[in-house]
C-alpha cells in the first residue's frame, strides 16, 4: 500500500516540475524579461570573472582564517568553515555566527571586508 502511495506522489512531484517550467515561458512575453536575460548574455565575460575571482578569494582568506583562528577558536574547525566565513564576509552579509577571536584574525577580518566591499563595487 506504501508503494501505490508514493507512485501517486511521485506523478504529483513531476507535474509539479512541470509547473516551475511553465514560468519560464512568460520569458517570452515580458519584454522586461528579454532584457534582463539580454543584459546577462552580454555580461557573461565579466560575471564568469566574477565568479572566478569570488572563488579565488574565497578559498585564500577561508584557508588564511583558518590557520589564524583554528588553534585558538573552535568555530573555525576546518578550511571550509573558514571559506563560509570568507563568503558571509566578502558578499557584506555577516551573520555573525563565526567570527574571529585573535587580534590576527580580526585583522584578517577586516581586510577581507574591506576587500569585500572594493570588489563588489568595481565596475567590470
Amino acid at each position: 500500500e506504501l508503494d501505490a502511495m508514493s507512485k501517486r506522489y511521485v506523478v504529483l512531484r513531476v507535474c509539479r516540475i512541470f509547473r516551475i517550467i511553465r514560468i519560464f515561458k512568460f520569458v517570452r512575453h515580458s519584454q522586461d524579461l528579454i532584457l534582463i536575460v539580454r543584459v546577462l548574455i552580454h555580461a557573461k565575460k565579466e560575471l564568469g570573472l566574477l565568479v572566478i575571482l569570488l572563488g579565488i578569494f574565497t578559498i585564500t582568506f577561508g584557508s588564511i582564517m583558518y590557520y589564524v583562528e583554528h588553534e585558538v577558536n573552535p568555530q573555525f574547525n576546518s578550511i571550509m568553515q573558514g571559506c563560509w566565513w570568507s563568503i558571509v564576509t566578502i558578499t557584506t552579509v555577516g551573520y555573525g555566527e563565526v567570527v574571529p577571536s585573535t587580534p590576527g584574525g580580526k585583522f584578517v577580518g577586516s581586510v577581507v571586508l574591506t576587500l569585500g566591499i572594493v570588489f563588489l563595487a568595481l565596475p567590470m
